[in-house]
């Protein structure tokens, strides 16, 4: 209600005659000396009045039984307005009469309401490739008019954040369809708001922290790229009754200050799609993030420690040949650290059946160690390798007599010393000289060398000078270069390791990281 005061705005003085007089008689003969008094009188009011607006009060004078209110440059005051949030609520409480939240604010027309949605980000992290899902934590913009609630005669809008009283209007019943988890902000307050327009627009507006599904692609993990989708979905009314639609202008925001841990943000696409079920077509968004994985985390954490680990078991190479525990722990102690720091990566991946670009580096690697510590084991074995003459001992029995009559091949004799001697080849294989050997009680000497098959050895006959063994000076040359050459040949393979290990591996991290890169 309006409370509306006037007053005259001429400053006219009444003057009455020396007659008995009422309040409503005015003289309108007047004399020149009540013409200056009442002048006087005016210049005496002006100056009251300005004293008056100077200390900033309302002067009241009373002439006839009516009201003046000062100072004079207002014609009409408001002087109780009362348009506060009582008479906005008592506007609201008006329309929500004979309103029903039921209906939709066009089911009268019988056509589809127009909802547009837009979403603000407030924070978008948590994304873990184990679980297959990411968190985050955003505004729900909807915006749709309901002509039902205008309100013409406010210029203001009404704000509602009184569950009550947003419970009193009709709401576009969404879900997000691919998500896991779902909580509502109630701090300080139900972080909830509906503003109505003067025109019948409603803003409704929630906060929520949402965990959703991201079915990630891993075959190039951790050099990947993901598309994580949001979904936003009518859950009961049909395409008929409730249209989605994003906002035209800047439908998805992210907040300027917002970092990701692992994940760089590339792009983000908002899309408009249709649902159909057997029981009716719903209409839906979808947001889709695109998003690039971070190398930095993983270079830091996988690629250089088992970079130096591989450089590492390269060390052998240098080291001596016989140098045997020096070069089995190192080989031994750098497979089992690349081993247990694949295990690591593993724990902390989904179990899929394809092979990730994580796979194949770890498994490269492993193949890198393992095969420096096979070359030890080879280069060993050739380094403490002996001749096959020097497993074989001559020996003789103790009735006189040689091995080389077992055997039945003779060859040659020696006439210098009056003793007959034999040449015989090498026994065939190390199986047959045991077989020879058991139960025979001969004595054994060592030759001192090795040498091949094919190699003579000299063995005294029955009635020799000598039981032992005869080996001419020739024959122990060449066993002594055998053994060498043997040594020769495993400093050549570590000098030959130095460069191809180094060489092998800068080849394959041109082909991998070319191929999971580009």
């Amino acid at each position: 209600m309006w409370y509306y005061y006037h007053y005259d705005n001429n400053n006219t003085t009444t003057t009455t005659t020396t007659t008995t007089t009422t309040t409503t008689t005015t003289t309108t003969t007047t004399t020149t000396t009540n013409n200056n008094n009442n002048n006087n009188n005016d210049n005496n009011n002006n100056n009251n009045n300005n004293n008056n607006n100077n200390n900033n009060s309302t002067h009241i004078s009373y002439n006839g039984g009516k009201t003046r209110i000062l100072p004079k440059i207002f014609n009409t005051i408001i002087l109780f307005p009362w348009c506060g949030k009582v008479t906005d609520l008592e506007v609201l409480d008006g329309l929500l009469t004979n309103y029903d939240r039921r209906a939709t604010p066009t089911n009268h027309l019988n056509n589809a309401t127009k909802v547009d949605c837009e979403l603000y980000i407030r924070s978008f992290g948590s994304i873990d490739p184990s679980s297959m899902d990411y968190a985050v934590d955003l505004y729900l913009r909807q915006t749709w008019v309901d002509e039902r609630l205008n309100h013409v005669n406010i210029t203001q809008p009404l704000d509602l954040n009184d569950p009550n009283l947003v419970k009193a209007i009709w709401k576009p019943e969404v879900y997000f369809p691919n998500a896991k988890h779902a909580e509502f902000q109630f701090v300080t307050v139900p972080n909830v708001l509906v503003r109505i327009n003067p025109m019948g627009e409603i803003l409704y507006m929630l906060r929520l922290k949402l965990v959703f599904a991201c079915m990630m692609e891993l075959s190039k993990f951790p050099l990947d790229s993901q598309i994580c989708t949001m979904e936003i979905a009518s859950f009961s009314k049909t395409i008929k009754e409730l249209s989605l639609s994003w906002n035209l202008d800047n439908p998805i925001k992210m907040y300027k200050n917002m970092r990701m841990p692992q994940f760089e943000m590339k792009k983000i696409v908002p899309t408009i799609c249709h649902e159909v079920f057997q029981i009716g077509n719903y209409s839906c968004l979808v947001a889709e993030f695109h998003m690039q994985r971070s190398i930095g985390f993983h270079l830091v954490q996988s690629y250089l420690p088992t970079i130096l680990i591989v450089v590492i078991s390269w060390v052998s190479f240098w080291m001596d040949v016989d140098s045997v525990p020096g070069r089995t722990t190192l080989g031994v102690t750098t497979l089992l650290t690349v081993s247990s720091k694949s295990s690591g990566i593993q724990g902390g991946l989904p179990q899929v059946s394809y092979v990730k670009a994580i796979d194949v580096w770890m498994g490269a690697c492993t193949a890198f160690v393992f095969c420096a510590l096979l070359e030890f084991t080879l280069v060993n074995y050739l380094w403490r390798r002996r001749p096959l003459l020097d497993q074989l001992r001559t020996r003789t029995g103790s009735n006189g007599t040689c091995l080389a009559e077992k055997f039945g091949h003779i060859t040659a004799y020696s006439q210098q010393t009056k003793t007959k001697v034999v040449t015989t080849t090498m026994i065939p294989s190390p199986v047959e000289a045991n077989k020879v050997f058991q139960g025979t009680g001969i004595a054994t000497s060592p030759i001192g060398g090795a040498a091949p098959q094919g190699m003579s050895t000299l063995v005294p006959m029955k009635g020799a000078i000598s039981p032992t063994a005869v080996v001419t000076e020739d024959v122990s040359q060449m066993v002594r270069a055998i053994t060498q050459s043997n040594k020769i040949r495993a400093r050549t393979i570590d000098e030959y390791c130095r460069g191809l290990f180094p060489l092998f591996f800068a080849l394959f991290n041109v082909f991998y990281w070319c191929y999971y890169m580009l």
